[in-house]
């Protein structure tokens, strides 16, 4: 039947009982399989991430600024990175970043939630923010 269309015999389901065959142009059927794929590949979210700068001594209102920020960021739908940057002789002040890290989760509870908690890794304590799933 195939032949008489002049067209392929493709076989669909092989492991199927019976195996099931479709009579198509394979050429035809290959390059719509590869614009499918490409389309799912450009449809798939890709991940952001944003990062904010802190120095273990920062000041209330570049912290509530930042805060505002990041608030942003995690609206979007995009992750935050946020980390304490301590120079010199500022690394003795590592709880207070620390310290700083937490207080920056719990003020964006409702918009996201801490993914890694404060770690710190060589002069910088690192802390990872994702967005909360939206309903």
């Amino acid at each position: 039947m195939a032949e008489e269309r002049e067209l392929d015999l493709v076989e669909i389901a092989p492991s199927s009982d019976p195996p099931v065959c479709k009579i198509l142009d394979y050429q035809k059927y290959v390059y719509q399989q590869k614009k499918k794929a490409k389309e799912q590949k450009s449809n798939a979210s890709k991940v952001v991430i944003k990062e904010i700068r802190f120095g273990p001594q920062t000041d209330e209102h570049d912290f509530q600024f930042k805060l505002n920020h990041a608030k942003s960021f995690l609206q979007e739908g995009s992750k935050v990175k946020a980390y304490v940057f301590f120079r010199g002789r500022s690394i003795l002040f590592s709880e207070q970043g620390e310290k700083l890290l937490l207080r920056f989760a719990l003020e964006l509870e409702e918009y996201g939630k801490a993914e890694q908690m404060p770690k710190l890794e060589g002069k910088r304590m690192i802390m990872m923010l994702a967005p909360n799933k939206k309903k």
